[in-house]
């Protein structure tokens, strides 16, 4: 595969996983006037958020499942194609059943993007960068967020139906774009198996039902997969900081319309910390060719360390320049990052929180390749995906619980606030499993180059083999079945 080939590959992917998340991200940017518009409750438009981002999660499983079995590029194509119709059934839907049933339909497709792209990724890269790549695929998919915030903040305020259909026209586009990608075959960037591959072999091995209790006994799995529940319980309620902002301008005296475009733009403004996720990917690569407990380590310092600045962020009072016209609006938020002391600083508190917290992301998706074999590593993204699925939809259904129970105490955006603060509670619980992570790592992240390294010696005995014309002896257990140590094998 040549560089060029190879690099239009991980930009395509890593567009693919932006592009779920604007998607999905579409409807919280505009909760008020899409409910204005099908004549239903703030409370109604919320449920599809939650109820997509569950289905999402539980399709992830499935698709992952097959990606791990069969040809990946074919269901990238075939989900993303779905996801996009989900999109522009969307755009014209007539009543809310239909708007909640094309959305219910695209995120099903949704669920191929992460889980099979990810599998993919993870096939491109070497361990030794994984970390870096990773941060920039779920970098991709916190900028996604944010487009997703400012398309929908931008041109949906006085036509919701609008972003829907240039998101649909963007899933066709990345169809297209499939199809000058190159075939990944499993396996090809790890050391391990790089003679296998010289020698013109495959990396032949499936994953079945059989693996299922061998992938749950993997105790870095376990902590991985769990730590999403509580994690994603906080990212879920985070869904709402457009509305938390749109608030406060709101409390400002500005209209709903132009406080909808006001607080999707400091959203957007805000989480662009979240591009300094490649410092905690490039960390977790340093720290872990340091000590295999790095990466997870790393992880766990960020999330703890983010909570108190993303505290002080959700009680700033905003500033802002007076708005003369809709036409203003860009100007007048820009503008105040740098004019109002107050906002000033609320954007650096965003950034730093932002950093910290997105150490998480690339030092995840890192460890679940290094501490499984490239057969199961769709299906553990998949799985972690269901789990974290479980915990946003949770977390974006309790914060509306939330904000409208407060309600009754403090008058918006205060009760937006006090709710997204009792949120950061549950990323406690997430560093103490990634701290549970890192003293296990470094004996599944052996046991997989045990693994692969027998697989290349029995893949190289069976070419020499063939070579010769002698039957090859290639019945030796797999240490996968047979978890005792292979000793002294060729690096």
């Amino acid at each position: 595969m040549s560089t060029i080939t190879r690099t239009y590959t991980v930009v395509v992917f890593i567009v693919l996983a932006s592009l779920d998340n604007v998607a999905m991200s579409l409807v919280p940017a505009i909760y008020s006037p899409i409910a204005d518009g099908l004549g239903v409750a703030e409370l109604a438009v919320t449920t599809v958020t939650a109820t997509t981002l569950l289905v999402t999660a539980f399709a992830s499983v499935g698709w992952a499942y097959l990606g791990d079995r069969t040809d990946r590029k074919t269901l990238l194509m075939a989900g993303t194609l779905l996801w996009a119709a989900g999109a522009y059934v969307s755009a014209q839907a007539p009543s809310f059943v239909v708007f909640f049933g094309a959305q219910v339909v695209g995120s099903v497709g949704l669920g191929a993007v992460g889980s099979v792209g990810f599998s993919v990724v993870s096939d491109l890269i070497t361990p030794r960068r994984r970390g870096l790549v990773m941060a920039l695929f779920g970098l991709s998919q916190g900028l996604g967020t944010v487009v997703g915030q400012l398309l929908g903040g931008l041109l949906g305020a006085t036509d919701w139906r609008r972003p829907f259909t240039v998101v649909a026209l963007m899933g066709v586009a990345a169809t297209a774009a499939y199809l000058f990608t190159a075939n990944v075959r499993r396996g090809q960037s790890e050391p391990k198996l790089a003679e296998v591959f010289q020698e013109g072999e495959e990396y032949d091995y499936r994953i079945s039902r059989a693996d299922l209790p061998r992938i749950a006994g993997r105790r870095t799995n376990v902590w991985l997969v769990l730590q999403g529940l509580t994690a994603q319980l906080a990212f879920g309620s985070l869904i709402y900081l457009p509305r938390l902002f749109q608030a406060k301008a709101e409390a400002l005296g500005y209209s709903q319309e132009t406080a909808v475009k006001i607080g999707n733009l400091y959203a957007t403004i805000f989480s662009l910390g979240a591009v300094l996720s490649l410092i905690g990917g490039l960390v977790g690569d340093r720290m872990q060719r340091r000590t295999p407990r790095g990466r997870a380590m790393v992880a766990a310092v960020g999330v703890l360390g983010g909570i108190p600045f993303s505290l002080v962020l959700y009680f700033v009072p905003m500033r802002l320049d007076h708005v003369e016209g809709e036409e203003s609006v860009v100007g007048s938020v820009l503008a105040s990052v740098v004019t109002q002391p107050v906002m000033a600083a609320s954007l650096l508190t965003a950034i730093v929180a932002l950093a910290l917290t997105s150490a998480n992301s690339p030092n995840w998706f890192a460890l679940i390749s290094e501490v499984n074999p490239p057969e199961h590593r769709g299906t553990v993204y998949s799985l972690g995906n269901l789990v974290n699925g479980v915990g946003r939809s949770t977390g974006n259904w309790l914060a509306g619980v939330g904000f409208r129970a407060l309600s009754q105490s403090f008058a918006p955006p205060l009760n937006f606030a006090v709710t997204l603060a009792v949120f950061q509670v549950f990323f406690v619980p997430t560093g103490i499993m990634y701290w549970l992570a890192s003293r296990t790592a470094p004996a599944d992240i052996e046991e997989v180059d045990r693994l692969l390294t027998e697989r290349a010696a029995r893949a190289e005995r069976a070419a020499r083999a063939a070579r010769a014309h002698q039957p090859a002896h290639t019945n030796a257990p797999d240490p996968a079945t047979n978890p005792s140590p292979v000793p002294d094998h060729p690096q």
